[in-house]
Parts: structure tokens; sequence; C-alpha cells
């Protein structure tokens, strides 16, 4: 199956759509013929890329709050109809610089948890009817080799990824039967802004563009291979 083929008429939500590897697979799967919903914070980078793809819904919202969950999902049905894929992006690092795991308050963990959690455990749950009652549709949740790996201040990051990796599976393992499936996947270290935020002087150059991680996980939904939850690209 070729990328046009199977992307061409998909409804796709996509949350953090406007940075990083989030605006990245907006462009990329717009491009492909998908109808593309973006949720993100601010209005003006929301107008930014509708302006250059005329054709993407953006829809200001905040996946951490809890009470904005529903309506965002009723407003998201609304203007582009039932979700076949569901990026789960937008992502916290939490205060910087960032610090060891003893020194972080407990609301800056429940604040990461909040977004890299909680937020996607509730969009999902607000998706997910729709997607039973038609037997079908993908839930994508964007890890981090740090849910593996272990890295001194990255605590609070570290255990959110870790955690959305075990929910994955655990969503996976529930629904595949009824047509649903999830995937976990770690982009690699990108030149992104949130990755400059914990590692001042990290070297571009040894940073994956999120462009090209974008093409990767693209490739990889192609694949149709669910063999494995988790995934690196």
């Amino acid at each position: 199956m070729t990328h046009q083929s199977y992307w061409e008429n998909k409804n796709v939500l996509i949350t953090g759509g406007t940075s990083g590897l989030g605006r990245a697979l907006t462009m990329q799967i717009n491009e492909l013929g998908s109808n593309v919903g973006m949720i993100a914070r601010t209005k003006e980078k929301i107008s930014e890329i509708e302006m250059m793809h005329p054709n993407v819904i953006g829809i200001q919202g905040d996946v951490s709050k809890k009470q904005k969950i529903y309506p965002l999902a009723g407003e998201v049905h609304s203007r582009l109809g039932d979700i076949d894929i569901l990026f789960n992006v937008a992502s916290y690092l939490g205060d910087t610089p960032l610090r060891n795991l003893i020194d972080t308050d407990c609301e800056d963990l429940e604040k990461v948890l909040q977004t890299n959690v909680l937020g996607p455990f509730r969009l999902s749950k607000a998706i997910l009817p729709a997607m039973l009652l038609r037997k079908k549709g993908l839930i994508v949740n964007i890890s981090s080799d740090a849910a593996i790996s272990v890295y001194p201040t990255w605590g609070s990051y570290s255990i959110s990824k870790a955690s959305i990796d075990h929910m994955s599976k655990i969503f996976d393992i529930e629904l595949k039967a009824q047509g649903v499936r999830f995937l976990s996947i770690d982009p690699g270290d990108m030149n992104t802004p949130m990755h400059f935020a914990a590692i001042p002087d990290a070297n571009p150059a040894e940073l994956r563009d999120p462009n090209d991680s974008a093409a990767k996980i693209i490739e990889l939904i192609v694949s149709e291979d669910r063999s494995e939850v988790r995934r690196s690209v």
C-alpha cells in the first residue's frame, strides 16, 4: 500500500500540532491527503499553520485541563467527524533547568503527568467510543528513550513516558479484538525547542530533524506492523 492511498481521506487528529514533531506530522499527513485536525494552546501559532495549510482544522485547547477534554472532543467531532487516527504528541518537560527527582516539587510532577499521561488518557477515552462503534481506529502515543533509559534530572518526564508506554500496551491488548490498536513510538532525539530547554548546549548536528522522524512514523504506520506496541523510529 502506498502512503498516498493509506492516508487519503482519513480523519487524523494531532495534539501539539504547532511545534516540533506535531507540526511536522500535521504538515506531512495533510499533504498526503488526510483531513487533519490539530489541537494546540496558542491561537497565533494555530493561525500560522492554517494560513500555510488552509484545509487544516486548528482547535485551540490544552489537553492537560480535565474540564476541557470533552468540549474539545465535541468540537473535533463537529468539525472533523469520527477520528481514524489520533496522535497524542503534546508533551511537557517540566520546569527547567531540570532537577534531580528529590528536588522536584510534587506540583511539577503533577503538571507533567497531567499533560503527558492524563491528557492522552482522557482524550483517548473521549475519542474511543466512535472508534469502537466502527470497529477500527489507531491511537499513537509519542514516547521517548527516557521511558527506558535512566537520565539524571529527567525524572518527571521519564516517569510520564514510561507510563504512556505501559498504558498503550494495556489499551492495545484490551481493545485489539474490537478493531482498535495502539502504538507507542519513540521518535528519537530531535532538534526541537523542548530538547534545547532540557539541554541548552546540545549540538544540533547530533539531533534528528523532526521532519525526518515524522516521515519515519508515517512509514511505520503504513506498514501496519503491529507486532510490537512500543516502537522506535
